[in-house]
């Protein structure tokens, strides 16, 4: 038995206006109150972590060749608070999530063209940071892993749901989702001021976060991640929290 659509893309409105904008749409023309343009703005200036002792670190471990960038790992975003959407609550937190059989869900709701597009792009066994968004405090609270490769969204034909699309056909259907289990919480909350301080940080000096998707497409709640970005945010849970 399928599960209650939770994961929310905003841009399914938007893309309804316009189809042929597929691969260029994001979900920036929406209006939900994403969290990145709530946040407070860190100064711009030094990593506190040093960027520079994790490239060392990294060059060491591998003979200091650069890697090629590669999308290989993911960002999900969820919302962890109650909102009702077309009567619907779709509040779905990692603790939700730790309460499926298996500790398995579908991330279904996907409604953005590109986000679709990186769900299809997924591979079984690749692992995702878990993040909360659209909340008081946004950020990363745990990694979960992809278990089932894309296939179509059950949502999409169902009228009672939210994100039902009229438009889309069972013979060729608009909207994937992934399946993805839960593989551990995070050592610690890793906020999204933090990642925007290393970010603006980055971007000054070329570390790894300097072109995130977090930060250049807000708005998509699928984001693809280089190697280099997940494991530098991986390290940060290492640290004290500033």
């Amino acid at each position: 038995m399928p599960w209650p659509s939770r994961k929310r893309d905003k841009g399914v409105v938007a893309d309804k206006k316009e189809p042929d904008a597929k691969i260029a749409k994001t979900e920036e023309e929406t209006s939900d109150k994403e969290e990145e343009e709530k946040s407070t703005k860190p100064p711009a200036g030094s990593s506190k972590s040093g960027w520079k002792n994790w490239k060392k670190t990294k060059e060491s471990d591998s003979g200091g060749e650069e890697s090629k960038i590669t999308y290989c790992h993911w960002l999900l975003k969820s919302e962890p608070e109650s909102r009702l959407e077309k009567g619907v609550d779709v509040k779905f937190s990692i603790d939700d999530l730790k309460a499926q059989p298996n500790q398995t869900t579908c991330w279904d709701g996907v409604r953005n063209y590109q986000a679709r597009n990186f769900l299809r792009a997924m591979k079984l066994g690749q692992q995702a940071f878990f993040y909360h968004s659209n909340c008081k405090e946004p950020g990363i609270v745990g990694i979960v892993k992809i278990v089932k490769e894309a296939y179509p969204d059950h949502t999409q034909f169902d009228q009672k749901d939210p994100h039902y699309d009229s438009t889309s056909r069972k013979e060729n259907p608009k909207w994937s989702m992934v399946d993805v289990q839960f593989v551990r919480m995070t050592k610690r909350f890793i906020p999204l001021s933090e990642i925007k301080t290393h970010h603006l940080a980055h971007k000054a000096d070329g570390g790894p976060l300097k072109n995130m998707m977090l930060f250049t497409r807000q708005r998509l709640s699928i984001q693809p991640l280089t190697q280099e970005e997940f494991d530098f945010i991986l390290s940060l849970e290492e640290e004290k929290p500033h």
